[in-house]
């Protein structure tokens, strides 16, 4: 875990939380390795504000993996998942035969800062 660094406002500020779905363990543990390997060196990379990554122990959805990263606006958000598809490490890795169709389902949430949030 780690605290969003950043200098925005906190009322602009927006919360992303993803949650990823395997089908089966095997392509689960394919999506985690991708994710280890490329995904979230990415998501540092390019300023997504990672506070933190992880994998779920028990849900309705098993297996998956769930993270949030925080952007400064809702602007800031599009424009981080905008280099993100564009850039050539996740083409590569994207495209790689084993990565293909891990994911059997996906949830993103945007959420928003209250007044009495701390970040």
């Amino acid at each position: 875990m780690a605290l969003p660094e950043l200098e925005s406002p906190r009322e602009e500020r927006v919360y992303e939380l993803r949650s990823y779905e395997g089908a089966t363990e095997k392509l689960y543990n394919l999506k985690v390795d991708m994710f280890n390997k490329g995904e979230s060196a990415l998501f540092k990379e390019l300023k997504f504000n990672p506070v933190f990554f992880c994998e779920v122990l028990s849900s309705a959805h098993m297996p998956h993996l769930m993270y949030m990263t925080t952007h400064a606006d809702t602007i800031a958000q599009k424009e981080n998942w905008g280099n993100f598809v564009n850039h050539p490490e996740w083409d590569r890795m994207k495209n790689l035969e084993r990565y293909q169709n891990t994911v059997s389902g996906m949830t993103k949430l945007l959420l928003f800062p209250t007044e009495y949030s701390d970040y």
